[in-house]
């Protein structure tokens, strides 16, 4: 089975959107908030950037801005790499890999439907694991495999 980004790993998901106005401390409550490592940073509807942990790292606390006056529009991660509906899991990976990202944008078009973690991969990673696991044991032993978590 071919696993695609929507709805495989990413569905039902409420995004956090912030305007590129919004400030690093307002973008940073809403991540610890819903318990996220980045927010999508859109104008208008349309994506114009990322702001992950990462950034809030290197281009914020390492270079001692102040948090509660600096916009997003200045330290996200403008026109990230991003990822379709139907491309696969591992096209996502190397994407990843290839930029040093953790998190991917998924667009249809223009239009915002997700957004991708390499947390969501490492899960489907470990479900076919598991399911392979699973198969192979079925076949070569006649039982079922029991995975416990």
């Amino acid at each position: 089975m071919t696993r695609h980004i929507v709805p495989d790993l990413v569905f039902d998901q409420v995004l956090t959107i912030v305007p590129p106005t919004c400030t690093v401390i307002e973008a940073a409550k809403a991540m610890a908030h819903r318990n996220i490592g980045a927010v999508i940073v859109a104008e208008h509807g349309m994506l114009s950037g990322i702001f992950s942990e990462r950034d809030l790292a290197h281009r914020v606390v390492a270079r001692g801005r102040d948090p509660e006056i600096t916009q997003m529009r200045d330290v996200m991660t403008a026109s990230p790499e991003t990822v379709g509906p139907d491309d696969s899991p591992s096209q996502a990976l190397t994407l990843m890999r290839k930029h040093g990202c953790r998190h991917l944008p998924v667009v249809d078009g223009a239009r915002i439907v997700g957004m991708l973690s390499i947390r969501d991969l490492y899960a489907a990673i470990q479900q076919d694991l598991e399911d392979d696991l699973r198969m192979r044991d079925e076949l070569f032993m006649g039982s079922g495999y029991s995975i416990t978590h």
